[in-house]
């Protein structure tokens, strides 16, 4: 891989970010970093993000050919410089043409949405790994999957990568072989410009839902909105949940770049859905069957453009869940919309395991252990819900904290979601605090919840023994849900990743304790 210096400043001023150059010369970069401590010789340098002027110097040393930035530093010496008017954008647009841009031999399926994401992805890269002789990379929340050899999985940092990693990871897949694509966007990843420049094949917008509105991320849910569309506006075939919130919005928006022959609408069969003008229901799903381990479902194709498809049919799901219908259903459209059949869906997605995902420990004397990933309002209220309405339960114990520095308005939303489902106990304890006093966070979450509808409210901050302790407290017929970290098996505490069992390993690791 390498890049000119030519064709990059002719990329550049194609999209109007090229300010001015200094020192320049003709050179040619043979690797691209924003991190100095990965500079070599011929590394073309950006000062992104945290950058400290000390990078700069650090990466000269090392090598760097020239350095991108917003503006010029003393510290890069007689470095060329380029100097742009959007270091990100910048970044995002030199790092895709550096790796020969990869997204044109992968057929691209991007999937956003505030909850259900994951679920999504990993169920049309199961149906697609059977449609392509598992010719199938995926970019997800919980992994990266490049290849099919043994060191080309590995755990996700991000759920969307920086851009040099991300158009990275691309051409290495491309390079194992894979001709598609699963990948999770984020709303972080457009508001910081990871995927400027980057277009998909099939873009789903699943739902949207008060989130990641903070301090450090969206200033407003319209600015989170804004972002999560913008998938859809970089899309040539558009899937829409059409139960979201704002559909008239998340409509027209896709509308105003994508053909209505190439816009799909999916829903619930009876769902109140008030559609804008001009759109129609394309697939309608009606649920069979839903316990603790699957649930079935009917497909119908609605209008001619669905027809087409050919997915009309019952189908089963081995991920648990009347909310995770839908998930199924986006994954089985997209999935044929990128060239698989109905065959390939019925054939997999009976045998799809999420790590993290409603996992369900038995034991034989404390109940049965519930782990998920819920972090917001709608997921955990969700999840609350349908366990109570499937498992008849004793007494409800509910273990969760909430993410320092990020998601701040999930601590309204856990309070509002144990209002409404009443769990007979509430242990609040730490989930990835960052800078935080996770003691504060949790009194933030009490804060919100109406103490008349719940049970006993406990503060115990060392999540295992919080675990434990919820555990000890539950028998026969009781349910114990472990919401927020899955198989997360690190807690972000001041800024560092410090290993963290997992709630399931604890979980599994004490129960076999007390019970053997």
């Amino acid at each position: 891989m390498e890049l000119h210096v030519t064709p990059a400043l002719t990329l550049l001023r194609e999209h109007h970010l090229l300010d001015h150059t200094k020192n320049l010369t003709d050179f040619t970069a043979t690797s691209v970093a924003y991190d100095s401590r990965k500079v070599t010789a011929g590394t073309l340098f950006f000062c992104k993000g945290n950058f400290l002027p000390k990078y700069l110097t650090m990466a000269k040393e090392q090598g760097a050919v020239a350095y991108v930035a917003e503006q010029e530093y003393s510290e890069g010496g007689d470095l060329p410089a380029i100097i742009v008017t959007d270091e990100q954008k910048a970044m995002a647009l030199l790092g895709a043409a550096f790796y020969g841009f990869p997204q044109d031999e992968l057929t691209i399926i991007a999937i956003t949405g505030t909850k259900g994401k994951t679920t999504t992805a990993y169920m049309a890269d199961h149906v697609l790994g059977r449609a392509t002789d598992h010719h199938v990379a995926l970019f997800s929340t919980l992994d990266r999957v490049l290849g099919n050899g043994p060191d080309d999985r590995f755990k996700s940092d991000l759920t969307t990568p920086e851009s040099l990693d991300l158009f990275h990871d691309m051409r290495a897949a491309v390079d194992n072989g894979m001709t598609h694509l699963v990948m999770e966007v984020s709303s972080q990843a457009y508001k910081k410009y990871r995927t400027y420049g980057l277009h998909f094949d099939i873009g789903i917008f699943l739902n949207i839902s008060p989130d990641h509105i903070g301090r450090n991320e969206h200033p407003t849910f319209a600015d989170y909105l804004h972002c999560k569309e913008q998938l859809l506006v970089n899309s040539r075939v558009c899937l829409i949940n059409a139960e979201t919130a704002d559909l008239a919005d998340v409509y027209y928006t896709a509308k105003a770049t994508t053909q209505p022959e190439d816009i799909y609408l999916f829903a619930r069969h009876g769902a109140q859905v008030q559609l804008p003008e001009g759109a129609a229901i394309d697939f309608e799903y009606r649920n069979d069957l839903e316990d603790l381990h699957e649930s079935e479902f009917e497909l119908a194709a609605c209008t001619p453009n669905a027809e087409r498809l050919g997915l009309q049919r019952r189908y089963k799901t081995s991920v648990p869940g009347d909310y995770n219908e839908g998930n199924a259903v986006a994954a089985i459209i997209s999935t044929a919309l990128a060239g698989a059949t109905a065959k390939d869906a019925v054939a997999t997605l009976d045998h799809v395991h999420i790590k993290g995902r409603m996992e369900m420990q038995k034991t034989r004397q404390h109940g049965t252990i519930y782990i998920d990933y819920a972090h917001n309002y709608a997921s955990l209220k969700r999840l609350l819900a349908f366990l109570k309405r499937q498992t008849a339960a004793g007494k409800v114990t509910v273990v969760l904290g909430a993410t320092g520095d990020k998601g701040i308005s999930r601590r309204q939303g856990f309070g509002k979601a144990l209002s409404e489902e009443h769990p007979d106990r509430i242990i609040l304890t730490t989930d990835d605090p960052g800078f935080e006093d996770p003691m504060k966070i949790a009194q933030e979450i009490n804060s919100h919840i109406d103490h008349d509808q719940v049970g006993e409210i406990q503060y115990i901050m060392d999540r295992p023994t919080a675990i434990k302790a919820a555990i000890d407290s539950s028998g026969n017929g009781d349910i114990v849900v472990l919401a927020g970290k899955g198989e997360d098996p690190y807690q972000k505490i001041n800024g560092v990743d410090t290993p963290y069992e997992t709630d399931s390993k604890i979980a599994a690791d004490y129960i076999h304790k007390i019970e053997d």
